[in-house]
This record gives C-alpha cells, structure tokens and sequence, in this order.
C-alpha cells in the first residue's frame, strides 16, 4: 500500500513537472511579451506617481492573448468599458457619495443586475469584472467627501485600465503574432504529430497526440476569425485555412483509428509513406502557405485487407481536398437542439439558478465589504474582489477556482516577500525595480500561458507577487502589505465557499448527463450527414463536447459531500464517455459509405441517449452489420457496441483518465 502510495506521488509530481515546464510552441514568446509589457507599465506609473500602480501592472494579464488581433481588440474594448463603467459610477456616486446606506444598496443592486447578466446572457465572461469595478469604485468615492478630489480619482480609475491598454496595445501592435501565423503554425504541429505517431514514436509523442485530439478544435477557430477580422489575408486563403483546419482533425482521427490498440494497424510501408507526405505538408504550413493536390504513393507495398483498403481510401480524399473548400458551401454544422440566439439565454427569466447565483455571489461581496469596513481594516478589502473572481455557476466550479487562487496567492506572497527582503534593497532605480518586476511577471506569464489546469493558478501568482513588490511611489519595506493582501484572500474565499455551498447549492452532475446525450445525438448526426465536410465538423464538436464532460467529471471530485455523485456514477460516466470518444473514429470512417447502416446505427445510438435521459428502459445490444456490407462498419459497429455494453452500466476499467480515452 505505501509503494502504490509513492508512486502515485511520483507519478502526480511528474504531471505537474509537464505542465509547470513543458515548452508549448509559443509559450516563451508570450511569456516574455508579457513580462516586458509589465516591465514598461511598471515604468510609466512610476515616472508618473499613478496611484494604484500594482494592480495597474496587474491589469496587463487581461488584456494579452497570444496573437495579434485579440490582443489588439481586448485592450480597445477594455478601454471603452472602462469608460462606460466610470460614467456609470460617476451618475451613481452623484446621489450616494454622503450617504454610506444609500452607497451599500446601489452596490448590491448594481451587482445583482451586472451578476445576472454573467449567468443569463452573452457577457458571462466580462460581468463579473464589470460588477467588481462598479463595487470597488463607489466603495472608494465613499470616502471623497470633494466634488475635486472625487474627480481626480476617477480620472485615475480610468489611467488604472488606461495605461496598461495602451502599452498592452503598443507591445501587441509591434511583437504579438498575427493570427494567420499562429493558425499555420498550429496546423503544422498537427500533422507533425499525426506523421509521429505513424512512425510508431514513443509513449511522449501518444501522450502529445491523446491531448491534442482531446483539446481539439482547440483555439484554431478563433484564431481563424481573427486572421478574417484583422483582413490581413485573402478570403481565399481564409477559405482555404479553414478547410485545412477540418482536414487536419479528420487526419488526426484517421491516425488515431490506425494506431491504436484494437484498430486498424496499417501496414508499415504505407504508414512510413503518409508520414513522409505529411511532413513536408507541415513545413509548408509553417512557412505560410498551404498545399494542394496532395497525392499518396500509387504503390507502398503488399495490398492492404478491405478494411485498410477503405482507411487509405478516406486518407486519399482528406489529402486531395486538404485546402480545397468544397465548391458548394454547407450550411455550418451546430450543437443538438441549438438556434441563433439573442442577448439572453433562452431560460433567462424561466429558471431561478440566475437569480440565486446573482444573489449568493452579491451576497457574499456585501458580507466581506460590510466586515472590513466594521473592522476598519482596508488593507483586507481583496475579499471584497475574491467573491466576484471565484463565484461560478457550479459549487465545484468554485471550489477549484478558489483552491487555485489560494494556492497562487500564498506562492505569489511568499515569492514577493522574498524579493521584498533579497532584491528590493538592491533596486536603486527605476530601472532596478522594472527588472524585478519582469522576472517575476515572465514566471507568471509562463504559470498562465499553460495548462487551463494552472493557468489561473498565475494569474494569482501575479496578482500576489506585483502587490508585494509595488507598494507605491518607489521601493518599499512593508512585509504587512504582504500579510494583509493574503488574509484578504483567504477570508474572501471561505466566504465564497460558505455561500456557494450552504446556499441554493447547484451541483454539476447535473449537466453531464445531458451533455453526454447531446454527444450522442450528434454522432448519429455524423453518421447521417451527406457531405464529408460536414461529418467532419461534427467530429470535431464531439471531441470538443467530450473534454468538456470530461472536464466536469474531473470537476466533480471538488464538490462536498451532499453534492459530490458517488464514485460508481462518476466511473460509469467515465466509461460511457470513452466509449463515445473512442467511436468517433471508426462512425466517422464508415459514414457516408452506405445510408442503411447508417441510419441504424443513428437509431441505436439515439436510443442510448434517451436512456441516458431516461426515457427508455437500458439498450440491448443488438446488430446491425449485415452480411455484405462495407467492412469499416463492421468496427464502427463494434465501437456502438461497446457504447450499448457501457450504457446500463459496468464496473470494470472506469477510472482510465482522459489522456487514455482517445489512444
């Protein structure tokens, strides 16, 4: 027991060692752009006495992505929503500024409205910041009782968002890469890869692939739509990279059927002849451009059985449409059930989950403000901003946020200290402290630049660190900073914790059985669908729509006890969703080669998820591969199969984790 005891920690220090280090294509780039940015906020609110300076500093983690346009586009309208913000604040303050109880409600109405917005609508990721902003900011005109001096600090509220975007958008404007270079690049790591694995590489490039696959579409979509919004490359080319993106995941799925465990291995000769087509498909990408009329070799070797035949078959058209968009233009594939919609969510006021979520994350806000001002502590008011940071739909969703910010905040305090005591006494210039601030910016830009595991882990880590090491108009030695910064934290977060788990509660297991059986609805789309561009862009929302299960399966482990499923529904889930994943491959190759298969494997796999619903009573596993037919049905129908098998619910091989459900 305590060898496997061991080994589980070695194996769990090895994991983060691989997110903490692994050297992600652009990774570095972004971390240093980022540090430098820092560096050069850091000098203007020095040079210039702007209040506030490290959390101005801090603001230039929001406002970089790793290309060019979103860069540019986040600073521009975070600049305008600064502005309408303060104006907003400034109508209100006109009414409250002498009144403290007045002040306290428009707070909690603000934050009500702007926190059901962050559930009920389309501005779910800006709100909550926006609800913060208006807080903090009426809380700091509170104590203004000028006309003059209530102005001055809301001209500095606006340098505090001002200044970082403007340095955010200079840096991003001369070193950030377009969003074309970034989707090429992407595209290339993708078939570098898929040639990888076909030269039978080691268990580092399988678990590359597994993550890839599991990540897919990835960030290649909204690379795309930026490359068309900044207009800095022909439609046909955009026309032309987004086939290539569909065409890339159809490559990884059929590298994926032919190489793993209980597939269908293609002979050597023929994987060593696609792998060195593929290679000089990738180099092409890299520099910029894309192929066209790809061709296989007409002869690699013995000849392959039919099922092999009918692989090579699909890899030949993949190939020879890689980058040609179809000449009729299909209607774009979307989720199970799912329309245009407008600004609201269609439950927005049908469901009370938004109201409860916007009064417990209000709530909790309140509490802390009400606590620090009773205690007249300020120093502790980063309570006040952790309830609006960490309040998400789900309590396990909270949990792990906080659980992150908590762990960043304390290494973020203890980092920052240990600069305050070694390295701050020897910064004699300005110039001494923006070093300071870029090596400690770089490790948190590189903490944030990876994982979504870690990512807000650096985030904390920042927040922490720049508090620490920029207390003012110059140097300075005061370790309460420090102390105070955290205790807020930490109070914030068990205020968060109680509200979101004694109140109105919402679990997230609620939300994986339907999402599980909208997975399985849309693989018999797949299976159904007459065009090959649009079986593809199915696959690709699956695989999408399968790491998001995931992702709260993993989630749910964060829950409390009278919420957390019991670890036979999470295994059974588990299980279920790897059957899913591991039939996209073969349904995909066999879709489209006869329609009678087809329709009756979309029949068996809709009545799996009506089971899932509960609709029906549990599946039987029944057949469905006729004699005669294509032999790619025959493990497409193994693959549902299996999915029938997993749906009533087994025991065994459930806890296999992510990286293994696609390989």
């Amino acid at each position: 027991m305590a060898r496997h005891a061991i080994e589980r920690l070695r194996a769990g220090v090895r994991g983060l060692s691989r997110l903490l280090f692994a050297a992600t294509p652009g990774r570095r780039a972004f971390a240093l752009r980022q540090a430098l940015t820092c560096a050069a906020v850091a000098w203007v609110v020095e040079f210039y006495q702007t209040p506030d300076a490290a959390l101005t500093v801090y603001v230039v983690f929001f406002l970089n992505a790793a290309d060019r346009m979103t860069s540019v586009v986040m600073s521009v309208v975070e600049l305008l929503l600064v502005t309408l913000v303060i104006a907003l604040v400034l109508g209100v303050a006109l009414f409250t500024i002498d009144d403290a109880m007045a002040r306290v409600a428009c707070m909690g109405v603000l934050s009500f409205g702007w926190l059901f917005l962050a559930s009920a609508s389309k501005l779910r990721p800006i709100a909550p910041i926006l609800a913060l902003i208006v807080g903090y900011g009426l809380d700091l005109l509170g104590g203004f009782h000028s006309g003059e001096v209530a102005t001055r600090a809301l001209r500095y509220a606006w340098l505090f968002v001002g200044i970082p975007a403007g340095v955010s958008l200079l840096a991003s404007l001369l070193a950030a890469p377009s969003p074309r270079r970034l989707l090429g690049r992407a595209l290339a790591g993708r078939l570098r890869l898929c040639a990888a694995m076909l030269r039978m590489h080691g268990g580092d490039t399988r678990r590359a692939f597994a993550g890839e696959l599991a990540q897919a579409p990835g960030k290649l979509p909204e690379w795309l739509r930026m490359a068309a919004l900044e207009a800095s490359s022909p439609p046909p080319d955009l026309a032309a990279l987004k086939q290539a993106q569909a065409s890339s995941l159809a490559l990884m799925l059929l590298v994926h059927l032919a190489t793993r465990e209980g597939g269908a291995p293609l002979p050597d000769a023929w994987r060593i002849a696609l792998a060195d087509v593929l290679e000089p498909m990738a180099d092409m990408l890299a520099d910029g451009g894309y192929p066209l009329d790809v061709t296989l070799p007409p002869d690699a070797g013995d000849a392959p059985s039919p099922l092999q035949a009918a692989m090579l078959d699909e890899f030949r058209g993949v190939l020879a449409g890689f980058a040609a968009p179809p000449p009729a233009a299909a209607p774009p594939a979307t989720e199970h059930g799912e329309g245009k919609t407008g600004f609201l969510l269609p439950d927005a006021f049908g469901s009370a989950v938004h109201v409860q979520y916007a009064l417990k994350a209000t709530a909790a806000a309140l509490t802390c403000y009400v606590l620090y001002e009773l205690l007249d502590w300020p120093g502790i008011h980063t309570c006040f901003i952790t309830c609006y940071i960490v309040a998400l739909p789900t309590a396990a969703e909270t949990i792990e946020k906080l659980t992150l910010r908590i762990a960043g905040c304390l290494a973020g305090a203890l980092v920052g200290t240990a600069a305050i005591v070694f390295l701050i006494p020897a910064a004699t210039s300005i110039g001494g402290l923006m070093a300071i601030v870029f090596l400690g910016a770089f490790a948190c830009a590189w903490i944030a630049a990876g994982s979504p595991r870690i990512a807000y882990a650096g985030f904390q880590v920042a927040f922490a660190f720049f508090l620490c090491v920029m207390q003012g108009a110059g140097p300075a030695f005061d370790l309460t900073i420090a102390r105070d910064r955290v205790i807020g934290i930490l109070l914030g977060n068990l205020v968060a914790y109680l509200f979101f788990t004694r109140l109105w509660p919402v679990g997230i297991a609620g939300r994986v059985d339907p999402a599980m059986a909208g997975l399985l609805r849309r693989l018999g789309e797949m299976v159904s669908a007459p065009a090959a561009t649009a079986r593809r862009a199915i696959a690709a929302q699956v695989l999408a729509g399968g790491a998001e299960v995931m992702r709260d399966l993993e989630l749910a482990h964060y829950e409390p006890g009278p919420l957390r499923p019991s670890r036979s529904w999470l295994r059974q889930r588990r299980v279920l969703l790897r059957k899913a994943l591991a039939a996209t491959a073969p349904l995909l190759l066999a879709a489209g080669r006869e329609a009678a298969p087809g329709v009756a494997f979309g029949q068996r796999l809709e009545r799996v998820a009506r089971w899932i619903d509960g609709a029906e009573a549990p599946p039987a596993v029944i057949a469905s591969h006729a004699p005669g037919t294509d032999a790619t049905w025959a493990v497409a129908d193994a693959a549902l199969r299996a999915i029938e098998g997993a749906a009533p619910g087994i025991e065994a091989d459930g806890d296999a984790g992510h990286v293994h459900a696609l390989v």
